[in-house]
């Protein structure tokens, strides 16, 4: 295989937090054709869940669904302490889940700043605080936090999501220089419009479509999948000597360095 041996996984452990559908159901299944061994955890959708772990085995990997609401601690505790009994100590940890959920300022709830803040940014801070004592000990681990562009460059109407990901930002630059010298990873990936479940009602309107379709330079939405290659490559051999870095994909609406 020469230097694409890289993209290979085979026996990594992984967990996906949202797995079950959107860009976290694309990074399963690339992770199990990568080789790795999959946890999928999901909050709602059981159903999902069971096909995301079904698609994974068809490519020939193991994998299984844990339902763990990561708001809790203790949750993301038994979601890291799940996977280990099952397959040993977790070395790959995508931090997907999350929800976008907004409304001018004045009319955001403090149940709906808590509950995105909660998913997004406290749900980011449980599963790695659950996952790094043990990718210390081995001294090794990927982490990939999936932001978005609304954390680098702000969005109307949506602040209390866009703060979530801007925290998410800086978190991951913050853990990166704590953890590089146990050879831990932490990147970020900041997508811009994807077509998934999460956009359905936006896209629903041709109008915003093709207004959303206009304004990225490469002219088109991207898939889940084109968000889950960048990330399989930043849980490479390929990607080692990466860290505390935010990879736009977002096919050319934002640039920020």
């Amino acid at each position: 295989m020469g230097e694409v041996a890289g993209l290979d996984l085979r026996g990594r452990v992984a967990v996906v937090t949202g797995g079950s559908r959107g860009i976290g159901r694309a990074v399963v299944e690339l992770l199990a054709e990568a080789g790795a061994r999959i946890v999928v955890n999901y909050l709602q959708g059981e159903r999902a869940a069971i096909e995301a772990v079904r698609g994974a085995e068809e490519r020939g990997a193991q994998a299984f669904a844990v339902q763990a609401d990561i708001r809790q601690v203790k949750e993301a505790e038994r979601l890291i302490d799940t996977t280990r009994q099952r397959f040993g100590p977790v070395e790959i940890l995508v931090c997907n889940a999350g929800i976008w959920e907004g409304a001018p300022v004045e009319e955001i709830s403090e149940d709906l700043w808590d509950r995105v803040m909660d998913i997004n940014l406290k749900g980011t801070w449980t599963t790695c605080r659950a996952a790094v004592p043990e990718m210390k000990q081995q001294r090794f681990g990927r982490i990939v936090i999936v932001s978005s562009t609304a954390g680098q460059r702000g969005e109307a109407n949506v602040s209390n999501y866009a703060a979530s990901k801007g925290g998410q930002i800086s978190f991951t630059k913050s853990l990166a220089t704590e953890l590089a010298p146990y050879n831990i990873n932490v990147n970020a990936v900041a997508p811009g419009w994807v077509d998934t479940e999460m956009n359905t009602e936006v896209f629903a309107d041709a109008h915003r479509r093709t207004a959303a379709e206009e304004g990225i330079p490469l002219g088109r939405i991207a898939t889940a999948d084109d968000i889950a290659r960048p990330i399989l490559f930043l849980c490479s051999e390929w990607a080692r000597h990466i860290t505390g870095e935010i990879l736009n994909v977002n096919g050319g609406s934002v640039l920020c360095g």
